[in-house]
């Protein structure tokens, strides 16, 4: 007795360990994929980088502290001197010409320009002469500003917020992806398993009805020809059977991939229902994908870069200068605090400019390049957005219509479950054909197909029309 009990438990030990199935709903799928997926998890750092190139763009607007210098600067050579006389002489020097320069600069977004404050202290070190002098500026103030040129500054301010608010919408439209990706992996599998399921019912469904069968050819209640016909059918049952369950590996292989499953359990689906009925107006779903989707930011950044572009070849094609002006106070002394008492007054004024006279057309023709390409971007946002509206507008009624077709397969899958048990029941009873038993065995079969496969198109046209609209009818909330 006590062996039997040990042998019982062994087996359930094995059976917990090597034979444990593991049940998932399709909301369980889909969360999984969101959480764990490879997919989601490119989708999160994506969402990663683009968080950071747009808090870099921000530091560009913020005071800047840096300290710069050469420490050491030595040089030992001979130099070429020219003397009075207009001779050349080469000279040895060995010295030291050290600097450092603190400066704290601020760029100016309306203008283009920036404003800087800074402190400077040189030292220079004659090693020949045994000579050592210090020059500084204890405190400068200065400004840098292009004239009549292209402010990049400007743009990036009217762009970069669109970019980041474009690249956080395109990662809840990849979640989105993801959960599209991971339902037609589910029913993927669900399909499998179901035909699988068939297969196996109608495998003993056949195994017996041809025992049946055998026993009424013996009483002469059947045909040899309806026999054959018979075990024809249990053995394209077992293929059936073979086919199936081969399928449902491939299947299972596939899904545990993409959602990262490491597990050797077998996963078992359940069936999911229809989603509760609710009414989607075609133009809320239309005005809901303009404020959520990256591509409709994309459709306002893709046109603000076009017009970049045409203002930077007309304010680059033409007369471009810069203002450079500093105020402070320098001085110089053999030590360095020298520097700091009684300074003198220090400006420096400099204005750059380059007007373009004679270019043979070329500024003219890089401008009108520019417009075309601006207004070929125009007409290209024009074709998207009417495809936009078209893809929200499809999927809307096909949505509609499919919950229907979910209906109504569902009722037509009870109605040929129903029909075939009949069935049964008549053949045994020997008031129905082998013929007609195997007409209902195949309309059960292609009924409980169509159900799962309008099940499929449903819940597909479903998280589709999230995509396209990161929003959810169902909760009418926005997704985020």
């Amino acid at each position: 007795m006590k062996k039997f009990l040990l042998f019982v438990s062994l087996l359930w030990v094995i059976e917990r360990s090597f034979g444990q199935v593991q049940e998932y709903s399709l909301v369980q799928i889909v969360e999984l994929a969101r959480s764990q997926s490879l997919a989601s998890k490119q989708a999160a750092t994506e969402k990663k980088t683009n968080y950071w190139q747009f808090r870099s763009f921000q530091a560009d607007f913020k005071p800047q502290l840096a300290l710069n210098g050469t420490l050491p600067g030595f040089t030992r050579s001979f130099v070429e001197v020219v003397q009075p006389d207009g001779t050349v002489a080469f000279q040895q020097v060995s010295n030291n010409n050290s600097q450092l320069n603190l400066a704290l600069s601020q760029n100016i977004g309306l203008t283009g320009g920036t404003v800087f404050v800074q402190q400077q202290l040189q030292r220079f070190d004659d090693f020949a002469r045994k000579n050592t002098r210090y020059n500084g500026v204890p405190f400068a103030v200065g400004l840098i500003q292009p004239l009549f040129r292209f402010n990049q500054m400007k743009w990036d301010r009217k762009i970069e917020p669109l970019k980041f608010q474009e690249g956080n919408q395109r990662y809840v439209g990849r979640l989105e992806e993801v959960s599209l990706q991971a339902t037609s992996l589910f029913f993927d599998l669900l399909v499998a398993q179901v035909n699988q399921q068939m297969a196996q019912k109608n495998k003993e469904n056949s195994d017996t009805l041809f025992k049946i069968a055998e026993e009424r050819l013996t009483l002469g209640k059947i045909s040899q020809s309806d026999l054959l016909q018979l075990q024809m059918g249990l053995l394209t049952a077992q293929k059936d059977a073979a086919s199936a369950g081969q399928a449902v590996e491939v299947a299972t292989l596939r899904l545990k991939m993409y959602l990262g499953l490491r597990h050797e359990e077998a996963i078992r689906l359940d069936i999911p229902k229809e989603a509760p009925q609710f009414a989607i107006d075609p133009r809320q779903a239309l005005d809901e994908a303009f404020a959520n989707r990256a591509d409709a930011i994309g459709f306002r950044r893709r046109l603000l870069e076009a017009e970049l572009e045409t203002q930077r070849a007309i304010r680059e094609n033409g007369l471009n200068a810069a203002l450079e002006a500093t105020f402070g106070l320098s001085n110089q002394g053999s030590r360095p605090q020298d520097v700091y008492i009684n300074p003198q007054d220090r400006e420096f004024v400099q204005l750059q400019f380059v007007l373009p006279i004679m270019t043979w057309g070329r500024n003219k023709a890089r401008t009108e390049i520019a417009k075309a390409n601006q207004e070929f971007a125009q007409q290209a946002v024009e074709q998207d957005k009417l495809t936009f509206e078209q893809e929200i507008f499809t999927q809307v009624t096909l949505l509609q219509m499919l919950q229907k077709q979910a209906q109504l397969t569902r009722l037509t899958d009870g109605i040929a479950a129903n029909r075939y048990q009949i069935a049964q029941e008549r053949f045994v009873l020997g008031n129905l054909s082998v013929t007609d038993l195997g007409i209902a065995m195949q309309e059960k079969d292609r009924a409980r197909r169509d159900y799962i496969l309008a099940l499929r198109d449903y819940w597909q046209s479903y998280f589709t029309l999230r995509l396209y609209t990161l929003y959810d009818f169902e909760k009418k909330q926005k997704l985020n």
